[in-house]
């Protein structure tokens, strides 16, 4: 960035220079225009500073916030769901690694068989995570993913073309009730991963329970 600097000042040196052993007349005109461009020149480099002094300040708190849940749950035995601030009673996982925070909840929670319309009680649940979110995360990125077990659709056939539209549905309903009660929408997508990504055996019914889900993907970098 110095270089481009001194670049500019060498430049505005020497045509100046020449302008008056040529005997130009409007070298005061010129030397004006190289002013202009010399100083466009360092408000970027100005700018360009301040724009990675700013992204190195969000990089290290980030990493602050990772190694604190990381302290919190080894040295404090923390579960991930008190030390991440959601509470007792939610499926809460955190991986350092990743720099990621899971919540996931079940579809018996949020919607009955073969639909994507929330139950009247789930907002309880829904409002709480927004509370937690906007307290301890807001302006991170955040991903809701929808997933199914591996039964076909029955029931609500004529709604669904299969288990991947019927997760992406469910995972866009959270997402909506999300934005309403304030997530910004540069901040927030919708993934629908269908059956594809199961966390339990599809061969018995516990297993296809747990597989029901929607999870909510707080990425704390960035």
């Amino acid at each position: 960035m110095r270089a481009t600097s001194r670049k500019t000042i060498a430049l505005l040196i020497s045509l100046v220079s020449l302008s008056l052993l040529s005997g130009c007349t409007n070298w005061q005109k010129k030397y004006q225009a190289l002013l202009v461009q010399y100083e466009n020149c360092k408000g970027q480099v100005d700018y360009e500073r301040g724009e990675k002094s700013q992204l190195a300040n969000r990089i290290s708190q980030d990493q602050q916030t990772i190694e604190e849940l990381q302290r919190q749950i080894e040295e404090k035995r923390k579960t991930p769901a008190v030390a991440t601030g959601f509470g007792e009673g939610y499926d809460v996982a955190f991986d350092p690694n990743a720099g990621t925070i899971t919540v996931t909840l079940p579809n018996a929670i949020l919607f009955d068989s073969g639909k994507a319309t929330l139950k009247t009680a789930t907002s309880g649940e829904l409002d709480h995570i927004y509370s937690v979110l906007q307290d301890k995360y807001r302006g991170k990125q955040i991903d809701v993913v929808g997933h199914t077990d591996t039964d076909p659709i029955r029931k609500t056939k004529d709604k669904w073309k299969d288990n991947w539209e019927l997760s992406a549905e469910r995972a866009l309903t959270v997402t909506r009730y999300l934005i309403k009660r304030g997530i910004p929408v540069d901040k927030i997508r919708a993934i629908g991963c269908g059956e594809s990504r199961p966390i339990a055996s599809n061969s018995t019914v516990s297993g296809k329970a747990k597989n029901r889900r929607v999870e909510i993907v707080v990425h704390i970098r960035g």
